[in-house]
C-alpha cells in the first residue's frame, strides 16, 4: 500500500487525509502545532485508521519515506522539506490539486485576487444554487475541496475561492471560468516580490477556459488586453470605462447591470455596503451568464443575498451605535475598502500580524473616517508610530479585543460615533488561529455587552 503524508490538520488537511484513505493510501498526518481541538482530529482519524502525529514535522528520514506529500493551504511552499522532497522526485501537491484531480470532470470557477474573493465566491454559490445545481463553495469558503469529492453527491459545478497559496501548490486545476478580483501588494512576505506574486495568480487564469477580470483595478487595468486579449472585463463606471469591447464587458449602466449590452438586474438589488460590491456583484453576474444562468434565477439569488460573515457584517446595535465584524479585512487595502463603506465617524479598532504593503490610503481614509482608532495585537506600537508619523494623535494602545470592545462603546458614544468598525489591517496569528475565530470573538463580546 503505498504511503502519503499529509501536512497539517486544519480542514483541508483532514479531509485531504480522509480522500487519500478512501483511495487506498497509507496515509499519515502531522501538525507541528498541539491542542486540546487537535487531540480530538488525532483521535477521529485514529478511529478510521488513519495516523496521526500532533507537535512534530515531516522529515525525509522516515523508513519509508512517503511516495505522495499533500500540503494544507497555510503551509509554506518552500520550506527546505518540501523543497528537499521534490529534488527526491516525491510527489508533492496541495490539497486543492488533489480534489481537483478527483472531480476532473465536474466545471470549476476559480476565483482568485487579493481581496474580495470571498463575497464573490459567495455570490455566486448563491446564484448557482437558486437556479437549481448542486454548486457548493469550497476552498477558502464553505467546504475544503476534498469535502466535495468525498461527499455522496457529486457537485454540478465546484464553485472554489482559490488562493496564491494554493494555486502555488496546484500545478493542473484549470477551472472552466477563473475570475480575477482585485490585485494589490500582499503576502508578500511569503512570495517575496510583486511580479512573483502576480504570475502565482495568473497562473490559474492561464489555465481557465474562460476568464473575467475587474477592469476597475487599477493593475489588472494597466496589463489589461495586452496579457488577456480573450477575456470579459467589468467596470463599475459604465460602457466607455470597459478595458474590452461592449460585446465582452459587463457593466453598470443607468443604474442597471449590463451583460453584453443585455440589461440584468438594478445593480442596487445587492443590498451589501461599499462601491466594491457593485464590483463583486458584477463579476458574480458575469460567471453566471457565461454559465448559462437565466436572469430571473440572477435576480432572485441577489435580492436574497445575506452577505458574508466576517466582512462588514452587522453583529448588533447597541444605542443606536452598530458594530460591524470586518475581521477578514487582513491586510491595508481591504481596511481601507471597510472604512469607505460605512458612514463616518466611526471607531475603528485594528491591529494583529501585521503584513508588509502600502498603508497610505488607509492611514488617509482613517484620518477621514475614524474619530478614534483602538490598537490591539503585535501591531500595536507599529501602527501607533504610522497614525503619529501622519498627524493623527485620536489612538489608544489596549492590546486585546476583550479590552478594546467596552472601551469602544464608551468612545462611541462620546464622540456620537454611528458605529464601531473591527477591521484589523493585519493577519490573525499573533492571537488566533485565523480571521474567523476572530471575528467569532468580536461577534461573542459583542453580543455579551448587548444583553
Amino acid at each position: 500500500m503505498p504511503l502519503a503524508h499529509v501536512i497539517g490538520l486544519g480542514k483541508s488537511g483532514i479531509a485531504a487525509a480522509k480522500l487519500l484513505h478512501c483511495q487506498g493510501w497509507q496515509v499519515k498526518v502531522s501538525d507541528r502545532q498541539i491542542s486540546d481541538s487537535l487531540r480530538q482530529q488525532q483521535k477521529t482519524l485514529h478511529d478510521l485508521g488513519i495516523a496521526c502525529d500532533i507537535g512534530s514535522s515531516l522529515t525525509l528520514e522516515d523508513t519509508p519515506p512517503p511516495e505522495r506529500i499533500v500540503v494544507s493551504p497555510g503551509v509554506p511552499w518552500d520550506i527546505p522539506v518540501l523543497v528537499e522532497a521534490r529534488v527526491q522526485g516525491i510527489e508533492t501537491l496541495g490539497e486543492m490539486e488533489l480534489a481537483w484531480r478527483e472531480l476532473k470532470d465536474v466545471p470549476w470557477v476559480g476565483v482568485t485576487g487579493t481581496n474580495g474573493k470571498t463575497t464573490t465566491t459567495a455570490l455566486i454559490a448563491a446564484i448557482f444554487q437558486q437556479a437549481g445545481f448542486h454548486a457548493p463553495a469550497c476552498g477558502n469558503i464553505g467546504y475544503a475541496a476534498c469535502e466535495l469529492a468525498l461527499g455522496e453527491q457529486k457537485p454540478d459545478w465546484a464553485i472554489a475561492e482559490i488562493s496564491s497559496y494554493q494555486i502555488e501548490s496546484s500545478s493542473t486545476l484549470s477551472p472552466q471560468i477563473g475570475v480575477w478580483t482585485t490585485f494589490t501588494p500582499d503576502h508578500l512576505n511569503r512570495h517575496k516580490t510583486l511580479d512573483n506574486y502576480y504570475n502565482i495568480k495568473a497562473q490559474l487564469l492561464r489555465r481557465s477556459h474562460q476568464q473575467i477580470f475587474n477592469g476597475d483595478d487599477p493593475y489588472l487595468r494597466q496589463v489589461g488586453l495586452k496579457q488577456w486579449p480573450d477575456a470579459y472585463w467589468t467596470s463599475t463606471q459604465g460602457k466607455k470605462h470597459l478595458v474590452s469591447s461592449p460585446q465582452k464587458g459587463i457593466y453598470i449602466q443607468d443604474r442597471w447591470v449590463m451583460v453584453q449590452g443585455d440589461p440584468i438586474l438594478p445593480a442596487a438589488s445587492l443590498k451589501m455596503v461599499g462601491a466594491h460590491n457593485q464590483q463583486n456583484l458584477l463579476m458574480a453576474v458575469a460567471v453566471a451568464r457565461l454559465a448559462g444562468i437565466e436572469r430571473e434565477a440572477i435576480a432572485e439569488a441577489i435580492a436574497h443575498f445575506p452577505g458574508v460573515p466576517h466582512r462588514l457584517e452587522l453583529i448588533c446595535t447597541l444605542d443606536q451605535i452598530n458594530f460591524i465584524n470586518d475581521s477578514k479585512a487582513t491586510n491595508y487595502d481591504a481596511a481601507e475598502v471597510g472604512l469607505s463603506a460605512v458612514e463616518p465617524p466611526v471607531i475603528l479598532i485594528a491591529g494583529g500580524e501585521a503584513k508588509e504593503g502600502d498603508d497610505t490610503q488607509w492611514l488617509h481614509r482613517i484620518k477621514s473616517k475614524a474619530a478614534a482608532v483602538l490598537l490591539i495585537g503585535e501591531a500595536a506600537p507599529r501602527f501607533a508610530q504610522r497614525l503619529e508619523a501622519v498627524g493623527y494623535a485620536s489612538y489608544e494602545i489596549l492590546e486585546t479585543l476583550d479590552r478594546a470592545i467596552p472601551r469602544s462603546l464608551a468612545l462611541a458614544q462620546q464622540y456620537q460615533a454611528k458605529g464601531v468598525l473591527f477591521s484589523p489591517a493585519c493577519a490573525s496569528f499573533d492571537q488566533y488561529a485565523n480571521f474567523e475565530q476572530r471575528g467569532d470573538h468580536f461577534r461573542q463580546l459583542c453580543l455579551e455587552m448587548n444583553k
